[in-house]
């Protein structure tokens, strides 16, 4: 943690310095270095209530419940001057400390730090540590349609290192691969390194479809691999200017364990809609379900002596009010549904259902 202090207090002295150069300029030219921030603090209340403040450990982001506490504070610089590029942003708080278990702890406190260049006129390409290329939400809660993530964001990458090529094929069309250390991944955790793609195609400003790719090794020796296929499609439709539709499908495949075994295979589907109710007032309300064969791919929650399945459903109601287009104040409710029983009460009993509510207050610039 003292590292990253020491690097958060650097980026704040680089971009004062990067402002006074700035303010030299006598031209309205725009600075190509930005400084940018963002904190997210929260409280969430779990139905039926447990004796300890974790929720299910399939919860990557506000995974804690009855204690009030900072999701994800960042803070970071960013430089474009249309031909180079690069980042550097610092992250602290419960998101980073659950989804960065697996890094060392030098590494955990990086949310991106890349370096770029254009090869070609409609072209980036960026090494480094970036967002991840699957699925529609950002780790950054107050940029997605739900307080939440969903099941499907929460069993996928949040960020990938490596290698990404970008090439704007036209206004409307974007083609991109990239080479990765793997699946969620800084540290490489074996020699085999995975590739992915992504396409997405805005045929009219209402409409968006994404389809992205992954395939690589996903174990920790190299004596042991098997291989993992993953595949992401989601669309995006504005139908107003007030209400809009997010459809999403993922499936995924990783080689079977043993010689005699089937495959492991995972699926899920979300649907949201969101509506503007007022100026400062959205609404969005989400259905979802995950299956994973075997409990692949899904942290703890391990498949059952009876059903080695791990299978959920449920929906959420959030509430939003953005005062400004720095701060929103959110309120969500949500119900999952297992086939197994696998959440706890306070007893120490398992059960089916489980619901919580969670609340929270974002700043960003």
């Amino acid at each position: 943690m003292k590292h990253c202090y020491t690097l958060i207090l650097g980026l704040l002295v680089m971009s004062r310095f990067a402002a006074a150069q700035v303010s030299l300029d006598t031209t309205t030219r725009a600075s190509p270095l930005t400084l940018y921030g963002y904190i997210d603090g929260y409280y969430g209340y779990d139905v039926p209530h447990p004796n300890n403040t974790a929720r299910p450990g399939f919860f990557y982001s506000h995974n804690r419940q009855d204690e009030f506490t900072v999701n994800q504070a960042l803070i970071g610089l960013r430089y474009n001057d249309n031909s180079v590029r690069g980042a550097l942003g610092l992250q602290a708080g419960t998101y980073p400390e659950a989804n960065y278990a697996a890094e060392p702890v030098v590494l955990r406190h990086i949310y991106e730090a890349y370096a770029g260049f254009r090869p070609l006129k409609k072209a980036w390409l960026d090494i480094g540590v970036f967002g991840s290329h699957i699925g529609y939400e950002s780790a950054i809660s107050k940029d997605n349609w739900t307080v939440t993530h969903s099941l499907a964001a929460e069993g996928s990458p949040y960020y990938e290192a490596g290698a990404r090529f970008t090439y704007e094929a036209s206004a409307k069309l974007t083609l991109t691969a990239l080479a990765l250390n793997g699946w969620q991944n800084i540290r490489d955790n074996n020699r085999a390194k995975a590739v992915g793609t992504q396409v997405q195609w805005r045929p009219t400003s209402k409409l968006l479809f994404n389809y992205s790719t992954f395939f690589g090794n996903e174990q920790p020796q190299d004596s042991v691999r098997r291989q993992r296929y993953f595949h992401d499609f989601y669309v995006t439709y504005a139908a107003t200017s007030r209400l809009s539709a997010l459809l999403l499908f993922d499936i995924g495949k990783q080689q079977r364990r043993r010689s005699f075994a089937d495959d492991d295979t995972w699926h899920t589907g979300a649907a949201i809609v969101r509506y503007q109710l007022a100026p400062q007032w959205f609404a969005a309300l989400r259905g979802e379900y995950y299956y994973a064969r075997n409990g692949v791919v899904v942290r703890e929650l391990g498949p059952t002596p009876n059903d080695p399945d791990f299978f959920v459903r449920g929906g959420s109601l959030n509430v939003d009010y953005r005062p400004n287009k720095h701060a929103s104040l959110r309120l969500e409710g949500k119900v999952l549904n297992a086939r197994n029983a696998i959440f706890f009460k306070t007893n120490g009993q398992l059960v089916h259902t489980y619901g919580n509510l969670t609340s929270t207050v974002a700043l960003s610039f």
